[in-house]
């Protein structure tokens, strides 16, 4: 979360970083819930110094055969504990308002990020390739167009099975997707210098608060009966790697890739993207987690843009790379790339990457730090996390990039060797 003392120290500038993101000035909130905090906390320690005084008063009172005195005294020390012992639920409770308080509060942007108030204002960074040209007059299908004439694809029998925003993969299709997730998997292990990790997909609430999910995007998540969650993405389990943990500095920084299957309720995205797989409950990705200084967390995350590039780069996309506004930025983010890769069944740039830098903003909430070489104080890690890329979108991407006028997909070089030399698929 932040730094209560640096709130303390610099109330303005953290009031007009939140006013970019367009959340209300909080400072003044926050350091009257601090002074609550420290102020009750000063009347313990007074309480512990007046029992300690009491305490050994009472052997004064009694060597010297006062013993109403001792008695007085043995009362006064038997009332300052009670106090004490309810003052610390008490501090509990005031330490939990504040952290309370500071946990639904947005990460602060970098400041070479843009004001802005939604996607419109996002920054265009780059653009990477052109968009293909078909040699065919029809206008180009969309993926699921493409996937049910192939009869690879069926979200009527997905339907039966789970309800909307759910497909059953089938040949050559799935095939494709498996093929997909093995080349980005190996692509970040052999070329990128990621470690490979296979995590579990169930987490308790404790990294889903550490990673910024919880308490404000339950609604987002699938909880189970015995209190579990399906992890909405991998970075959950990846990013809490190190919680509570004092790393290194010469281990840092550590890269970690995984590729699983995410869940999301899709809370409040009701008759958006309804048709086909652009927006599911249970969808792939490869995920890339970085945790690094404070001093190369912004070079990191453009190596970790560069690395989810090369995805789309060797498929043989076009796309563009987006630098997200205040608005438009992610609650844990201080500052997100998003790659926009180009679909011509949509005629439109959707995006299929988003690489994030959070800074110390969920080492704070996990309590991951590392202690550096010339320091025996710890400091906080920052933490990156990006799709490597989303296995899912990059099908759809293939499938309408790649798209012939028969029907059929031709499949990109860089897969045939995950699809045992197929050309084609169809």
């Amino acid at each position: 979360m932040f730094d209560i003392k640096w709130i303390r120290e610099n109330p303005d500038s953290f009031d007009q970083a939140l006013a970019r993101r367009g959340f209300e000035a909080s400072s003044a909130k926050l350091i009257a819930l601090d002074d609550s905090r420290r102020s009750h906390i000063t009347k313990l320690q007074d309480a512990q110094e007046r029992r300690n005084a009491a305490s050994k008063e009472i052997g004064k009172a009694k060597g010297s055969g006062d013993d109403a005195r001792a008695q007085e005294l043995i009362d006064e020390v038997a009332q300052i504990k009670a106090f004490i012992q309810s003052g610390e639920e008490e501090e509990r409770r005031l330490v939990g308002d504040l952290e309370a308080a500071m946990a639904v509060i947005p990460n602060l942007p970098h400041d070479s990020v843009p004001t802005g108030k939604d996607e419109n204002d996002n920054a265009l960074l780059k653009t990477h390739g052109e968009k293909p040209t078909f040699q065919f007059n029809e206008a180009p299908k969309e993926h699921y167009e493409l996937g049910e004439a192939l009869g690879d694809m069926d979200f009527a029998t997905a339907a039966k099975l789970s309800g909307s925003r759910f497909v059953v993969l089938k040949g050559q299709i799935a095939r494709l997707e498996r093929a997909l997730g093995q080349f980005m998997i190996d692509l970040h292990t052999e070329e990128h210098g990621y470690t490979e990790v296979s995590p579990p997909l169930l987490v308790n609430d404790s990294p889903l608060f550490g990673t910024s999910q919880l308490p404000k995007f339950e609604e987002d998540l699938f909880k189970t009966t015995t209190g579990h969650y399906l992890i909405p993405t991998a970075e959950v389990p990846l990013t809490n790697l190190v919680a509570g943990e004092i790393v290194a500095e010469d281990s840092l920084p550590l890269r970690v890739t995984a590729l699983t299957y995410c869940f999301r309720s899709e809370a409040g995205s009701a008759g958006r993207d309804t048709r086909g797989m652009l927006r599911q409950h249970q969808f792939q990705k490869c995920e890339l987690v970085s945790v690094t200084t404070p001093e190369t967390s912004l070079d990191e995350l453009d190596r970790m843009l560069d690395c989810a590039e090369k995805v789309l780069q060797k498929l043989g996309l076009h796309y563009r790379v987006m630098t997200l506004c205040t608005g438009d930025m992610g609650f844990g983010a201080r500052k997100t790339y998003d790659i926009e890769v180009w679909l011509p069944g949509q005629d439109a740039y959707r995006e299929i990457s988003s690489c994030s830098v959070c800074g110390d903003f969920q080492a704070r909430r996990m309590n991951a730090r590392f202690r550096p070489a010339d320091s025996k104080q710890p400091v906080h890690v920052h933490t990156l996390n990006g799709s490597g890329i989303a296995v899912g979108r990059a099908l759809i991407a293939v499938l309408e990039n790649y798209q012939n006028g028969d029907g059929t997909v031709t499949v990109p070089d860089v897969l045939r060797p995950y699809m045992g030399g197929l050309e084609k698929i169809g």
